[in-house]
């Protein structure tokens, strides 16, 4: 098994909480963060025993970005063709293991998401951000495009004019604002981030895990399609969720005046 030096993953019941552990860089995305990041994700989706993820930072930032040190400058420096070859084999496959995960993530946003970080934090079906935290679309000020999917996520959330703004323009937007555009679902004191957000992982983690996860691929689906496209799409998965074991045991539990017990199948 991968050995996991950049990041951390910690299990409070059925809830993981993994944390980007640069926190002297700010959390910056180098090699070693990226290839820890993709081996977390896939291990948190793999363990049946986690039903919602938390996505953090340590220390003063929640992702500061790419590494620009390790980007732009020295030996080993990338250029345009590497850079797309990494965006493409390793960003992508992180952001598209957190967008199809059959588990909700929640991203705890502390401080900066800057960058592939605002990416990353978008990419997140839920967000709870500290009041002093900010999504930054930092790219514009090195003379590069958002990219980890960022303009996808901004586009579908705020509009397009205004996505193109906040790109333009390098506004960082601070947690009240995110709260108002739909970028993020709560915003906390930053000293009780990570305990509210435990908090509301943990009561979701109470949730029937096939319905979160049905209605998560529900609503994927309905993004790309037409409304006829969708009912039907939702009338297939549908039929999943009520010939499940954990409908039955919703049902009987809902007559017997007790709280279900979910299997996940």
């Amino acid at each position: 098994m991968h050995e996991l030096s950049d990041v951390t993953i910690e299990h409070h019941g059925a809830v993981a909480v993994l944390t980007l552990n640069r926190p002297d860089s700010l959390n910056a995305f180098n090699s070693g963060l990226r290839m820890d990041f993709m081996h977390a994700i896939s291990r948190i989706n793999a363990d049946h025993n986690v039903r919602v993820a938390i996505l953090t930072g340590a220390g003063r930032a929640f992702c500061a970005g790419a590494d620009l040190a390790e980007g732009f400058t020295g030996e080993g420096a990338a250029g345009g063709q590497q850079t797309e070859a990494m965006l493409k084999t390793e960003y992508k496959p992180s952001v598209m293991a957190i967008h199809e995960a059959p588990k909700p993530w929640i991203a705890a946003v502390n401080g900066a998401a800057a960058g592939i970080g605002s990416a990353f934090a978008m990419a997140c079906d839920l967000a709870v951000m500290a009041e002093d935290a900010y999504l930054y679309q930092a790219f514009g000020a090195i003379g590069l495009i958002p990219d980890g999917g960022a303009t996808w996520q901004l586009v579908r959330t705020v509009g397009r004019k205004r996505a193109y703004e906040l790109i333009v323009s390098g506004e960082k937007v601070s947690a009240a604002r995110c709260l108002e555009l739909g970028l993020c679902n709560r915003v906390v004191a930053a000293e009780q981030l990570l305990e509210q957000t435990l908090s509301w992982a943990s009561t979701l983690a109470e949730k029937a895990p096939l319905a979160m996860h049905y209605a998560k691929k529900s609503l994927a689906f309905a993004e790309e399609h037409d409304l006829a496209s969708v009912i039907s799409h939702e009338a297939a998965l549908q039929h999943i969720c009520f010939d499940s074991e954990d409908a039955k045991e919703g049902v009987t539990a809902f007559f017997e005046k007790r709280a279900p017990v979910w299997q996940g199948r």
